[in-house]
């Protein structure tokens, strides 16, 4: 009799349950900030339109795959495969990297389960965009926007539209909500259809992978099978589940980021491609571990910051990445994330910028000695006299409002339906 193979626990299950209600929504900021990195060195190579084009093709190539691993791990998927309902839609969007809590401050009614509606009372990515120009705006907000939405409703029901009832450019120009949208399930709608490259990006490891299931025990939420919430509160949630939504939020960002290469790599030499990809990991890499140091209360040591690589997405989750931490020294080892292309494959020996940017942020004196071969090296933190100046790459991303962006204590209510005069109610 063969038994079903034991899934050990990722790295981020070694913090304690209050440190992990606030990595999580770190993390869904920091996948978010991946853009500001990626893009910025997209329009530089390709120009606005086409930095476009990659953004709509990243993002349809990678939402549907992590959108449904998260309703499965949380178990709130449809018990008919692309049968979901509105709740269910709104739910991924919590549990989204494109809509990480409060930075993109979605507010949701449901008039039934195939009717609602969202706003945003505040959305990061406009402040962003909206010094660039109104052809920015209309770019992120029009061009990229539609087809991305209706590419993530491909997870939960083929037959979802999510269309505009307003959005920017914002007129007049202080206008609030920033926007709002319809979202509504109907059979008569023609499906929504997946874009090539998500078959490709389906085949990746990152998309299948096994994690460590939830401990249905543990104390706290396993789950979210309940009602909608206007705001999760992910101190509600157990150690194992947040253990568990971290590692799925990683896994997100290398989805993402997979995406992210395969549309630049249609577009550049191979020489382009590694230059775009390494600057872009630089960017993230620094500002996410400048975040995840603040908001863990991580030490300014070689040892804080061998710590501080050990719960980066660059290093997580440890089922993808093959890492190991030993005081100040992290150990790598070949992985399913080499396979794949994901970040942790441009690092090492030959090329260390993005892990002397990630220690750099614990303290600037900080850096890297790294040996070893190919896909099995080791680093070591060390400290210099001197603090080394930050990389142009990190100061990019860090024009963005959420290089700084401060979360708040919010309530958690559940969402109940509103009925439209007018509406029949069902059943």
């Amino acid at each position: 009799m063969t038994h079903p193979r034991a899934i050990p626990p990722g790295r981020y299950a070694a913090l304690s349950r209050e440190e992990l209600a606030v990595t999580v929504p770190e993390l869904l900021l920091i996948g978010q900030l991946i853009d500001r990195s990626g893009m910025a060195w997209c329009i530089s190579a390709f120009g606005r339109e086409e930095m476009a084009r990659i953004a709509i093709e990243e993002w349809a190539a990678a939402s549907p795959i992590y959108t449904r691993r998260m309703q499965d791990a949380l178990g709130y998927a449809p018990e008919v495969p692309g049968k979901g309902d509105v709740p269910t839609i709104f739910k991924g969007l919590q549990l989204d990297i494109g809509a990480p809590p409060q930075f993109m401050d979605f507010r949701y009614t449901v008039h039934d389960r195939w009717h609602g509606e969202f706003h945003l009372d505040h959305c990061g990515a406009l402040m962003d965009v909206e010094p660039m120009g109104e052809a920015y705006v209309r770019s992120m907000c029009h061009d990229i926007e539609d087809p991305t939405f209706d590419a993530t409703a491909v997870a939960t029901n083929p037959k979802a539209q999510v269309r505009p009832i307003h959005r920017p450019p914002r007129s007049p120009a202080d206008r609030h909500p920033h926007c709002a949208w319809t979202v509504v399930i109907d059979e008569s709608h023609p499906d929504a259809r997946g874009i090539p490259l998500l078959a490709d990006n389906e085949r990746s490891r990152a998309a299948t992978l096994e994690l460590a299931p939830i401990d249905p025990s543990d104390d706290g939420l396993a789950d979210y099978t309940g009602p909608l919430l206007s705001d999760l509160d992910f101190a509600a949630f157990s150690r194992s589940a947040l253990a568990r939504i971290a590692d799925e939020v990683c896994l997100q960002m290398h989805l993402l980021n997979r995406a992210f290469t395969l549309a630049v790599a249609q577009r550049a030499d191979a020489d382009g491609l590694l230059r775009i990809r390494r600057r872009q990991l630089v960017g993230i890499a620094g500002i996410a571990a400048e975040r995840l140091a603040r908001a863990l209360g991580l030490p300014a040591t070689p040892q804080g910051a061998a710590r501080l690589l050990a719960v980066h997405p660059l290093l997580n989750p440890a089922a993808y990445v093959d890492a190991s931490v030993d005081g100040a020294t992290v150990s790598v080892r070949p992985s399913p994330a080499h396979e794949d292309g994901a970040w942790i494959s441009l690092c090492g020996p030959g090329w260390t910028a993005a892990l002397q940017a990630v220690v750099r942020a614990a303290d600037p004196c900080l850096d890297t000695e790294v040996t070893g071969t190919g896909q099995d090296w080791r680093l070591t933190v060390v400290r210099r006299d001197r603090p080394a100046p930050e990389p142009d790459e990190v100061s990019v991303v860090r024009f963005s409002t959420g290089s700084a962006f401060a979360f708040e204590p919010r309530r958690s209510l559940p969402i109940t339906p509103v009925w439209r005069a007018g509406r029949r109610r069902p059943g």
